[in-house]
Parts: C-alpha cells; structure tokens; sequence
C-alpha cells in the first residue's frame, strides 16, 4: 500500500502529522509532496514533514497511479497559495478518476472543490466553507468522519481518530 500526503507551507501541524505517522505505522510506503519540493513549516512552527530524512516530492514528481490513498491536510493560509497549484487540482482529479481513496480535512475541502470533485457527494470541511462546500453542489455534513464514495471527510482536527479511522477502514 503507498500513500502520498501532499501539502504546502502553513499547513495546520497536526493534520499533517497525525496522518503522516497514523498511515505508516498502518503499514503504508508514504511520499510526502511538498509545494516546491522542500520542508515547509506549519502556522504553528512545526517542520514539515516532521521527519528530516523523509525525502520530498516536488508535484511534478508524483503520478496517481502510484499511489493507493491521498492525503489531504488543511491550514487556510496553506490552502490559498496550494490551490493555485493547477497540477496538484489535476492531481486530485485524476486520483478520484482512479476510484482511489482520498483523506482530506478541514480547509484542504477547497481543493477538492477547485478539483470538481464533490458534486452531488456528502463532505465535510472547515464550519466557514459551508456556503463554499454547498455552492459547489456538495451536501455540506458536519460529522467526525465523512465517508461517500472514496472520499473521507471532516471539518476538524479535534475528529482526527475517526476521520483516520474511517480512511484506514478502506485497506482492511
């Protein structure tokens, strides 16, 4: 099973690090693609990733048929440059073509909407992105794991234990 998390700088810290250490100590081969491709840090100062061994992945240098499951961290500051990014649109796009499993939380909800992807699907993300989530044709659903399709949804790092959960529950 491989994974990737994709990211950029002022991701929120810990819906980067909870998956990144959940995921591998799941078993999984994990990438880390990071906007640019080199550590970043959190809003809240942390290094991302947090391991300095981990290599990097620039999103030129990852394909989605190499992967089994995506993971989306929020943090709005980080969500307002990565969304720019067309590749990484183009990325989760083709993923969810894949029928593959996507993990996204709180404001990372914003590339799944730049993406075109939650049409008609029940999603969660951060309480403020509601309008957002509902206007692009979404059922906005405010539960600790949002699951509809492959995607699995949540608004908040407080429901990160079963918003991994749900995610994992994919691989068993």
């Amino acid at each position: 099973m491989k994974a990737v998390i994709i990211s950029g700088a002022l991701a929120q810290d810990h819906e980067f690090i909870y998956p990144y250490y959940r995921v591998m100590e799941a078993g999984f081969d994990l990438d880390v693609c990071i906007i640019g491709g080199k550590p970043v840090l959190g809003i809240l100062g942390t290094t991302l990733p947090p391991n300095k061994n981990h290599k990097i992945k620039d999103i030129n240098e990852i394909n989605p048929k190499d992967y089994d499951l995506l993971i989306l961290p929020g943090g709005v500051k980080s969500m307002e440059k990565i969304r720019q990014e067309k590749k990484l649109i183009n990325f989760i796009s083709e993923f969810h073509k894949l029928d593959k499993v996507i993990a996204c939380i709180c404001s990372a909800a914003q590339l799944l909407i730049s993406a075109k992807i939650v049409k008609g699907k029940k999603i969660s993300g951060y309480y403020s992105m509601e309008d957002d989530i509902n206007n692009a044709g979404a059922i906005y659903t405010d539960k600790p794991a949002v699951v509809d399709s492959k995607i699995v949804t949540t608004a908040h790092y407080k429901d990160m234990a079963p918003w991994m959960e749900a995610t994992l529950s994919f691989f068993k």
